[in-house]
């Protein structure tokens, strides 16, 4: 049995450090599409308006292999590769720049500002880590190796060249990526530290808050006591599993939440613009592994600083 061939390269630069919309024209055997035009407005008509589609159509916006504009009226193919820019709905920047904590020809490790997606997703597409240093680093190919949360700040790895993504993509999935965090919660005298927190963790899709439920446990934390200051403490944190949003709700769960954290212990109302002068308390401060591509020892810091935790 003969497999699909594979997709040729897109003709099509990137835009905003993101990638254009590969569409491979499906069979079509009941004949519903006489024209490249006919599918289109098919396809994509339902989420962005007929009008669009035949305006995009006018423009040229849709293009072949070759890269040459694809018109309306062309015969439907089956197989056909097109390619497209998307329009992006403009978004709100986020007014903290990506820090490079590490580069070399294989990795770079970001260190990500607090309200910066790391990759494109949702309605956050140019204002993300990726895309920004995809940009600024003249690294087109740049992919992450993991993702970090939104309204968490810290360091993120990508890996500059496609072929070796695999490879560190393996070492987080398989956990031998040493990941530390550091949290400014308010401080519980009563409250015995260290300790180890196993729990089940629930996300919905949909859902904003993810929620612990009765069942075998599938998240695992370390809390520890730094220091404390008066009403806050200075947590270290250490994840042995990677469930969304793990350190915020075991931290909720022992009754010392996040500072700023809109989530737990009570989801508040998403207000926009953001209020940049109140980021989730939460960094990921440091990641140590054994590089799967020179076998060497790593270990990175970030260097942020949380801000409701100041140098003396």
């Amino acid at each position: 049995m003969r497999g699909r061939r594979r997709a040729p390269g897109a003709p099509l630069a990137q835009r905003d450090g993101i990638d254009p919309v590969r569409v491979r024209l499906p069979e079509d055997p009941e004949g519903r599409w006489g024209s490249v035009g006919e599918h289109l407005l098919a396809r994509f008509g339902g989420a962005i308006g007929a009008e669009r589609v035949a305006a995009m159509l006018s423009e040229g916006r849709f293009v072949g292999a070759e890269g040459a504009a694809v018109r309306g009226d062309e015969p439907y193919t089956a197989g056909r590769y097109l390619w497209f820019h998307r329009d992006f709905a403009a978004e709100e920047p986020v007014p903290f720049p990506v820090g490079v904590v590490y580069r070399d020809a294989h990795l770079v490790v970001a260190d990500k500002p607090h309200f910066l997606a790391t990759t494109p997703r949702g309605r956050h597409i140019t204002e993300t880590a990726v895309a920004r240093l995809r940009r600024e680093l003249g690294l087109p190919a740049l992919q992450p190796a993991h993702r970090l949360d939104r309204l968490t700040a810290g360091l993120v790895l990508l890996v500059v060249r496609p072929e070796e993504r695999g490879a560190y993509q393996t070492l987080f999935r398989d956990r031998l990526v040493r990941k530390e965090y550091e949290a400014v919660a308010p401080y519980d005298p009563e409250l015995v530290l260290p300790r180890t927190v196993r729990s089940r963790i629930v996300k919905e899709r949909g859902v904003l808050a993810a929620r612990e439920e009765p069942g075998e446990a599938n998240s695992e934390s370390r809390v520890e006591l730094v220091e404390h200051r008066g009403p806050l403490g200075r947590y270290r944190l250490l994840p042995a599993t990677g469930r969304t949003h793990q350190l915020r709700v075991h931290m909720n769960a022992l009754g010392v939440p996040i500072v700023h954290d809109p989530l737990y212990p009570v989801v508040a109302a998403e207000t926009l613009p953001e209020d940049f002068s109140r980021p989730l308390q939460l960094l990921a401060r440091v990641l140590e592994f054994t590089d799967p591509v020179s076998g060497e020892p790593r270990r990175f810091e970030s260097g942020l600083r949380l801000s409701a935790w100041p140098e003396k």
